[in-house]
């Protein structure tokens, strides 16, 4: 599957004419699928999966035009970050939260980061609180916003080169897998890590959320616990895991 989208695209770069491009939309259908299906899909009416499929051949076309064949990159690692690119972007312009909420967001995730440091354990909802100055209530709100929007955090860039989500570096079984030409080896081991490193709720809250495919209600039922808790949490889990990358990337630079 790889060696035919390969050929068509190698095939479009010496005879950039319709049919040619064409057969290269054909053969890159899995692969924009793949990658949209890795993303979690917000409630949005802008969000289908046809949207964001018809956004994902974008990508792909823009990554046809600016291929070249000489340089030795195969074309599915080209037309990955591309249509990743393409689909992340657009997901940010419909993101409905308020730029003022975005703000605090981001402060939450340096308060985290400062408090773990300072206190050398992980710290609670109500230190949190206190160091941002704001209620218990309101922290809480940010941490459902969190596991709103950074749902999209599992797919975020964890390099440089935005060539590379962390999703991607957790083992996943499905179509993509044909088209995988990254050594991704040592940052999935350490995602794994980080992973285990959670306290063993959270682990059983990301798998049954991710790879599980529940929802956070029957999460909540599974667990005890209201829906908005499973909300909370994830929005933590999810919050630490991205200051963690974030702050590696930062020492690996």
């Amino acid at each position: 599957m790889a060696q035919d989208l390969q050929a068509h695209a190698v095939r479009y770069a010496r005879e950039p004419n319709e049919a040619n491009r064409e057969a290269v939309v054909l053969a890159a259908i899995p692969l924009v699928r793949s990658v949209v299906g890795r993303l979690s899909i917000p409630d949005h009416p802008l969000a289908t999966r046809e949207d964001l499929e018809n956004v994902g051949i974008l990508g792909l076309l823009q990554a046809l035009e600016g291929y070249d064949p000489e340089r030795g990159t195969p074309f599915v690692s080209y037309a990955y970050g591309r249509i990743r690119g393409a689909l992340v972007d657009y997901l940010r312009s419909i993101d409905a939260l308020p730029r003022e909420r975005r703000r605090k967001l981001a402060e939450a995730h340096q308060a985290l980061d400062t408090l773990r440091q300072v206190l050398g354990a992980e710290p609670s909802d109500q230190d949190v609180a206190d160091y941002l100055g704001i209620s218990l209530v309101e922290y809480h709100t940010l941490l459902r916003d969190a596991q709103c929007r950074f749902s999209l955090s599992l797919h975020s860039p964890v390099d440089v080169d935005g060539e590379q989500i962390v999703l991607e570096t957790i083992p996943n079984e499905d179509t993509f897998q044909a088209f995988e030409q990254i050594d991704r080896a040592s940052l999935r081991e350490y995602i794994q890590t980080l992973i285990k490193e959670l306290p063993e709720r959270e682990q059983t809250i990301l798998a049954l959320y991710y790879f599980e495919n529940l929802t956070l209600r029957e999460i909540a039922g599974l667990m005890n616990r209201t829906e908005a808790r499973i909300s909370q949490i994830l929005g933590k889990i999810l919050m630490t895991l991205r200051t963690q990358l974030t702050r590696a990337q930062s020492r690996a630079a």
